[in-house]
Protein backbone atom coordinates (compact mmCIF):
# COMPACT_ATOMS: atom_id res chain seq x y z
CA UNK A 1 0.00 0.00 0.00
CA UNK A 2 1.25 3.45 -0.74
CA UNK A 3 0.44 6.15 1.87
CA UNK A 4 0.23 9.84 1.82
CA UNK A 5 -0.22 12.35 4.34
CA UNK A 6 -2.46 15.24 3.59
CA UNK A 7 -2.72 18.58 5.30
CA UNK A 8 -6.42 18.95 4.87
CA UNK A 9 -6.90 22.61 6.35
CA UNK A 10 -4.53 24.18 3.33
CA UNK A 11 -5.86 26.46 0.52
CA UNK A 12 -8.48 28.78 -0.03
CA UNK A 13 -11.53 25.67 0.74
CA UNK A 14 -9.73 23.28 2.97
CA UNK A 15 -12.08 19.97 3.97
CA UNK A 16 -14.77 20.74 1.27
CA UNK A 17 -12.12 20.46 -1.47
CA UNK A 18 -9.75 18.18 0.22
CA UNK A 19 -12.09 14.97 1.34
CA UNK A 20 -13.82 14.66 -2.51
CA UNK A 21 -10.52 14.89 -3.89
CA UNK A 22 -9.66 12.19 -1.41
CA UNK A 23 -12.59 9.94 -2.27
CA UNK A 24 -11.66 10.39 -6.17
CA UNK A 25 -8.36 9.42 -5.61
CA UNK A 26 -9.57 6.34 -3.68
CA UNK A 27 -11.73 4.69 -6.23
CA UNK A 28 -9.03 5.45 -9.32
CA UNK A 29 -6.00 4.03 -6.72
CA UNK A 30 -7.44 0.97 -4.29
CA UNK A 31 -3.55 0.75 -3.07
CA UNK A 32 -3.60 4.25 -1.66
CA UNK A 33 -4.18 4.77 1.96
CA UNK A 34 -4.25 8.08 3.50
CA UNK A 35 -3.58 9.90 6.77
CA UNK A 36 -5.55 13.14 7.07
CA UNK A 37 -4.24 15.76 9.54
CA UNK A 38 -6.70 19.10 10.82
CA UNK A 39 -9.24 20.45 12.79
CA UNK A 40 -11.58 17.43 13.90
CA UNK A 41 -14.63 20.08 13.65
CA UNK A 42 -13.60 20.92 10.00
CA UNK A 43 -12.60 17.76 8.76
CA UNK A 44 -15.18 15.21 10.36
CA UNK A 45 -18.50 16.19 8.95
CA UNK A 46 -16.69 16.63 5.28
CA UNK A 47 -15.33 13.08 5.73
CA UNK A 48 -18.32 11.03 6.74
CA UNK A 49 -19.74 12.12 3.72
CA UNK A 50 -17.76 9.55 2.27
CA UNK A 51 -17.56 6.51 4.34
CA UNK A 52 -15.23 4.18 1.44
CA UNK A 53 -12.97 6.84 2.14
CA UNK A 54 -13.24 6.54 5.63
CA UNK A 55 -12.10 3.35 5.79
CA UNK A 56 -9.14 3.78 4.12
CA UNK A 57 -7.98 6.97 5.91
CA UNK A 58 -6.62 7.68 9.50
CA UNK A 59 -8.02 10.95 10.81
CA UNK A 60 -5.31 12.71 13.33
CA UNK A 61 -7.06 16.09 14.94
CA UNK A 62 -4.38 19.17 15.16
CA UNK A 63 -4.85 22.13 16.89
CA UNK A 64 -3.47 24.73 14.30
CA UNK A 65 -4.35 25.34 11.01
CA UNK A 66 -1.36 27.51 9.28
CA UNK A 67 -3.06 30.41 7.17
CA UNK A 68 -2.53 30.98 3.44
CA UNK A 69 -0.86 34.81 4.81
CA UNK A 70 1.29 33.51 7.96
CA UNK A 71 4.97 34.12 7.30
CA UNK A 72 7.20 31.51 6.66
CA UNK A 73 9.10 32.33 10.46
CA UNK A 74 5.47 32.85 11.61
CA UNK A 75 4.56 29.62 10.89
CA UNK A 76 7.63 27.78 12.02
CA UNK A 77 7.86 29.53 15.25
CA UNK A 78 4.19 29.50 16.43
CA UNK A 79 3.40 26.00 17.67
CA UNK A 80 4.66 24.54 14.34
CA UNK A 81 4.47 20.96 15.89
CA UNK A 82 0.75 20.97 16.40
CA UNK A 83 -0.04 22.49 12.69
CA UNK A 84 -1.90 20.22 10.27
CA UNK A 85 0.96 21.30 7.34
CA UNK A 86 4.08 20.22 9.66
CA UNK A 87 2.55 16.68 11.04
CA UNK A 88 1.70 15.69 7.76
CA UNK A 89 5.42 16.55 6.69
CA UNK A 90 6.66 14.69 9.72
CA UNK A 91 4.79 12.10 9.40
CA UNK A 92 7.10 11.53 6.06
CA UNK A 93 10.08 12.10 8.31
CA UNK A 94 8.79 9.42 10.70
CA UNK A 95 8.05 6.65 7.67
CA UNK A 96 4.30 6.99 8.69
CA UNK A 97 3.59 8.18 4.93
CA UNK A 98 5.24 7.92 1.63
CA UNK A 99 4.70 11.29 0.31
CA UNK A 100 3.17 15.10 2.08
CA UNK A 101 0.46 17.09 -0.08
CA UNK A 102 -1.07 19.85 0.91
CA UNK A 103 -2.70 23.27 -0.69
CA UNK A 104 -1.45 25.66 2.19
CA UNK A 105 0.90 28.47 2.24
CA UNK A 106 3.77 27.92 -0.28
CA UNK A 107 6.50 29.76 1.86
CA UNK A 108 5.44 27.89 4.95
CA UNK A 109 5.44 24.63 3.57
CA UNK A 110 8.84 24.80 1.84
CA UNK A 111 10.12 26.33 5.26
CA UNK A 112 8.84 23.41 7.29
CA UNK A 113 9.64 20.88 4.59
CA UNK A 114 13.45 22.54 4.63
CA UNK A 115 13.47 22.01 8.44
CA UNK A 116 11.68 19.13 9.22
CA UNK A 117 13.40 16.53 6.43
CA UNK A 118 16.73 18.43 5.42
CA UNK A 119 18.19 18.55 1.75
CA UNK A 120 19.59 15.97 -0.02
CA UNK A 121 23.25 15.19 0.03
CA UNK A 122 24.62 17.91 -2.18
CA UNK A 123 22.11 19.71 -2.81
CA UNK A 124 22.50 23.34 -1.24
CA UNK A 125 18.10 24.56 -2.28
CA UNK A 126 15.58 22.53 -3.10
CA UNK A 127 13.54 23.54 -6.47
CA UNK A 128 9.65 23.39 -7.55
CA UNK A 129 9.15 21.30 -10.34
CA UNK A 130 5.88 21.33 -12.43
CA UNK A 131 4.42 19.51 -14.77
CA UNK A 132 3.95 21.71 -18.00
CA UNK A 133 1.48 20.63 -20.79
CA UNK A 134 3.52 21.10 -24.04
CA UNK A 135 2.54 20.92 -28.01
CA UNK A 136 4.09 17.35 -28.00
CA UNK A 137 2.70 16.50 -24.59
CA UNK A 138 4.41 17.44 -21.24
CA UNK A 139 7.58 18.57 -20.00
CA UNK A 140 8.73 19.19 -16.30
CA UNK A 141 9.89 22.74 -15.89
CA UNK A 142 11.68 23.89 -12.58
CA UNK A 143 12.64 25.82 -10.47
CA UNK A 144 9.30 27.72 -10.46
CA UNK A 145 9.45 29.67 -7.09
CA UNK A 146 11.51 27.97 -4.41
CA UNK A 147 15.32 29.48 -5.16
CA UNK A 148 15.30 33.29 -6.68
CA UNK A 149 18.65 33.67 -8.05
CA UNK A 150 20.25 30.09 -8.55
CA UNK A 151 24.34 30.01 -9.25
CA UNK A 152 25.44 27.35 -11.83
CA UNK A 153 26.04 24.77 -9.77
CA UNK A 154 22.33 24.91 -8.25
CA UNK A 155 21.37 25.13 -12.17
CA UNK A 156 23.11 22.19 -12.54
CA UNK A 157 21.67 20.39 -9.39
CA UNK A 158 18.03 20.97 -10.63
CA UNK A 159 19.17 19.59 -14.25
CA UNK A 160 19.98 16.25 -12.61
CA UNK A 161 16.89 16.65 -10.33
CA UNK A 162 14.24 17.52 -13.23
CA UNK A 163 15.70 14.57 -15.37
CA UNK A 164 15.55 12.34 -12.69
CA UNK A 165 11.81 13.46 -12.43
CA UNK A 166 11.11 12.85 -15.80
CA UNK A 167 12.70 9.68 -16.08
CA UNK A 168 10.06 9.22 -13.43
CA UNK A 169 7.02 10.13 -14.72
CA UNK A 170 7.13 10.13 -18.30
CA UNK A 171 9.06 7.17 -18.62
CA UNK A 172 12.03 8.62 -20.53
CA UNK A 173 15.43 6.98 -20.16
CA UNK A 174 17.33 9.82 -21.12
CA UNK A 175 15.19 13.26 -21.26
CA UNK A 176 16.75 16.05 -22.98
CA UNK A 177 17.03 18.63 -21.14
CA UNK A 178 17.27 22.77 -21.58
CA UNK A 179 18.28 26.13 -19.73
CA UNK A 180 16.03 28.60 -20.08
CA UNK A 181 18.09 31.56 -22.03
CA UNK A 182 17.46 34.81 -23.65
CA UNK A 183 18.93 33.32 -27.02
CA UNK A 184 19.88 29.76 -27.73
CA UNK A 185 23.53 31.23 -28.94
CA UNK A 186 26.46 30.00 -26.54
CA UNK A 187 27.16 33.80 -25.69
CA UNK A 188 23.65 35.16 -24.81
CA UNK A 189 22.75 35.34 -21.15
CA UNK A 190 23.88 35.84 -17.87
CA UNK A 191 26.86 34.26 -16.69
CA UNK A 192 25.48 31.59 -14.31
CA UNK A 193 23.30 30.11 -17.00
CA UNK A 194 26.76 29.98 -19.55
CA UNK A 195 28.58 28.43 -16.92
CA UNK A 196 25.99 25.96 -16.11
CA UNK A 197 25.57 25.09 -20.04
CA UNK A 198 29.46 24.34 -19.80
CA UNK A 199 29.36 21.89 -16.72
CA UNK A 200 26.38 20.34 -17.89
CA UNK A 201 28.15 19.75 -21.58
CA UNK A 202 31.29 18.77 -19.99
CA UNK A 203 29.48 16.14 -17.74
CA UNK A 204 27.60 14.37 -20.80
CA UNK A 205 25.70 12.56 -17.89
CA UNK A 206 24.30 9.23 -18.76
CA UNK A 207 20.85 9.96 -16.87
CA UNK A 208 20.22 13.10 -19.32
CA UNK A 209 20.75 14.15 -22.53
CA UNK A 210 21.63 18.16 -22.18
CA UNK A 211 19.97 20.23 -24.99
CA UNK A 212 20.92 23.51 -24.76
CA UNK A 213 20.32 27.42 -24.22
CA UNK A 214 15.83 27.10 -24.72
CA UNK A 215 13.67 30.48 -25.10
CA UNK A 216 10.58 31.13 -23.40
CA UNK A 217 8.53 30.08 -26.26
CA UNK A 218 10.20 26.80 -26.47
CA UNK A 219 8.60 25.51 -23.06
CA UNK A 220 5.02 25.51 -24.67
CA UNK A 221 6.66 23.86 -28.19
CA UNK A 222 7.97 21.19 -25.62
CA UNK A 223 11.50 21.48 -27.31
CA UNK A 224 12.68 19.36 -24.33
CA UNK A 225 11.91 17.21 -21.70
CA UNK A 226 12.75 19.29 -18.85
CA UNK A 227 13.46 22.69 -18.63
CA UNK A 228 15.42 24.54 -15.70
CA UNK A 229 15.15 27.91 -14.30
CA UNK A 230 15.94 29.55 -11.34
CA UNK A 231 12.71 30.57 -9.34
CA UNK A 232 12.41 34.01 -9.89
CA UNK A 233 11.97 33.79 -13.92
CA UNK A 234 10.19 29.87 -13.40
CA UNK A 235 7.60 31.63 -11.48
CA UNK A 236 6.93 33.95 -13.98
CA UNK A 237 6.62 31.76 -16.60
CA UNK A 238 4.21 29.26 -14.88
CA UNK A 239 1.56 32.43 -13.59
CA UNK A 240 2.13 33.91 -17.11
CA UNK A 241 0.91 30.91 -18.79
CA UNK A 242 -1.72 30.04 -16.17
CA UNK A 243 -3.23 33.52 -16.83
CA UNK A 244 -2.86 33.21 -20.61
CA UNK A 245 -4.53 29.88 -20.72
CA UNK A 246 -7.68 31.44 -18.43
CA UNK A 247 -7.41 34.46 -21.26
CA UNK A 248 -7.79 32.50 -24.09
CA UNK A 249 -11.00 30.32 -22.57
CA UNK A 250 -12.83 33.68 -21.69
CA UNK A 251 -12.34 34.87 -25.45
CA UNK A 252 -13.66 31.94 -26.76
CA UNK A 253 -16.52 31.74 -24.30
CA UNK A 254 -17.39 35.10 -25.39
CA UNK A 255 -16.94 34.85 -29.01
CA UNK A 256 -18.89 31.61 -29.29
CA UNK A 257 -21.79 33.04 -27.20
CA UNK A 258 -21.83 36.54 -28.86
CA UNK A 259 -24.45 35.62 -32.25
CA UNK A 260 -26.95 33.08 -33.19
CA UNK A 261 -24.35 31.45 -35.74
CA UNK A 262 -21.40 31.63 -33.71
CA UNK A 263 -23.84 29.44 -30.71
CA UNK A 264 -24.56 27.22 -33.59
CA UNK A 265 -21.16 27.16 -35.26
CA UNK A 266 -19.94 25.73 -31.58
CA UNK A 267 -22.99 23.30 -30.87
CA UNK A 268 -21.22 22.01 -34.81
CA UNK A 269 -17.68 22.00 -32.98
CA UNK A 270 -18.59 21.29 -30.24
CA UNK A 271 -16.09 17.69 -29.86
CA UNK A 272 -13.39 19.99 -30.94
CA UNK A 273 -13.81 22.54 -28.36
CA UNK A 274 -14.29 19.70 -25.82
CA UNK A 275 -11.07 18.68 -26.77
CA UNK A 276 -9.41 22.31 -26.78
CA UNK A 277 -10.74 22.81 -23.09
CA UNK A 278 -9.65 19.22 -22.14
CA UNK A 279 -6.02 20.44 -23.49
CA UNK A 280 -6.00 23.56 -21.87
CA UNK A 281 -7.43 22.26 -18.19
CA UNK A 282 -4.70 23.66 -15.59
CA UNK A 283 -6.16 21.41 -13.49
CA UNK A 284 -4.84 18.47 -14.72
CA UNK A 285 -1.32 20.09 -14.73
CA UNK A 286 -2.06 20.73 -10.64
CA UNK A 287 0.97 19.63 -8.20
CA UNK A 288 4.25 21.29 -7.81
CA UNK A 289 7.17 18.94 -6.49
CA UNK A 290 9.80 19.91 -4.18
CA UNK A 291 12.67 18.34 -5.10
CA UNK A 292 16.35 18.02 -3.47
CA UNK A 293 14.82 16.88 0.16
CA UNK A 294 14.90 13.60 1.80
CA UNK A 295 11.00 13.28 1.24
CA UNK A 296 8.69 13.67 -1.15
CA UNK A 297 6.07 16.66 -1.06
CA UNK A 298 3.87 17.94 -3.19
CA UNK A 299 1.93 21.32 -3.30
CA UNK A 300 -0.81 21.82 -4.69
CA UNK A 301 -2.68 25.15 -5.87
CA UNK A 302 -4.27 26.88 -3.61
CA UNK A 303 -7.47 27.64 -5.22
CA UNK A 304 -7.80 24.55 -7.04
CA UNK A 305 -11.28 22.28 -6.88
CA UNK A 306 -11.49 18.70 -6.12
CA UNK A 307 -10.35 17.44 -9.27
CA UNK A 308 -7.06 19.50 -9.79
CA UNK A 309 -6.50 18.63 -5.94
CA UNK A 310 -6.95 14.94 -6.98
CA UNK A 311 -4.24 15.58 -9.84
CA UNK A 312 -1.79 16.57 -7.40
CA UNK A 313 -2.21 13.14 -5.09
CA UNK A 314 -2.04 11.26 -8.21
CA UNK A 315 1.11 12.79 -9.41
CA UNK A 316 2.87 12.27 -5.48
CA UNK A 317 1.62 8.92 -6.30
CA UNK A 318 3.52 8.37 -9.19
CA UNK A 319 6.16 10.16 -7.62
CA UNK A 320 6.26 6.74 -4.93
CA UNK A 321 5.65 4.13 -7.62
CA UNK A 322 8.48 4.69 -9.61
CA UNK A 323 11.03 5.64 -7.11
CA UNK A 324 11.50 9.31 -7.26
CA UNK A 325 13.91 9.66 -4.90
CA UNK A 326 16.24 6.50 -5.31
CA UNK A 327 16.53 7.76 -9.01
CA UNK A 328 18.18 11.13 -8.01
CA UNK A 329 19.91 9.90 -5.12
CA UNK A 330 21.94 7.42 -7.77
CA UNK A 331 21.98 10.18 -10.23
CA UNK A 332 23.70 12.79 -7.46
CA UNK A 333 25.72 9.79 -6.47
CA UNK A 334 26.85 9.63 -10.01
CA UNK A 335 27.43 13.22 -11.34
CA UNK A 336 29.59 13.92 -7.72
CA UNK A 337 31.56 10.96 -7.67
CA UNK A 338 33.04 11.78 -11.37
CA UNK A 339 32.94 15.36 -11.62
CA UNK A 340 35.85 16.49 -10.22
CA UNK A 341 34.96 20.19 -10.92
CA UNK A 342 31.69 19.83 -9.06
CA UNK A 343 32.86 20.41 -5.60
CA UNK A 344 31.65 23.76 -4.63
CA UNK A 345 33.12 27.25 -2.64
CA UNK A 346 32.28 26.93 0.92
CA UNK A 347 29.35 28.62 1.66
CA UNK A 348 29.39 31.45 4.17
CA UNK A 349 28.54 30.61 7.58
CA UNK A 350 25.51 32.78 8.00
CA UNK A 351 24.02 31.02 5.07
CA UNK A 352 24.05 28.03 6.40
CA UNK A 353 21.08 26.02 7.40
Amino acid sequence: MIRISIDAMGGDHGPSVVMPALAKVARRRPDVNFIVFGRTDAVRPELDKFPALAAVTQFVHCDIAVRMDDKPSQALRHGRWKSSMWRAIEAVKSGDADACVSAGNTGALMAMSKFCLRTMANIERPAIAAIWPTARGESVVLDVGATIGADSHQLVDFSILGAAMARAVFGTERPSVGLLNVGVEEIKGQEEVKDAGRLLREANLASMQYHGFVEGDDIGKGVVDVVVTEGFAGNIALKTAEGTARQIAGYLREAMSRTLMARIGYMLAKGAFDRLREKMDVRKANGGVFLGLNGIVVKSHGGTDDEGFAAAIELAYDMIRNRLLDRIEADLDLFHARQPYSARPAAPENAKQ
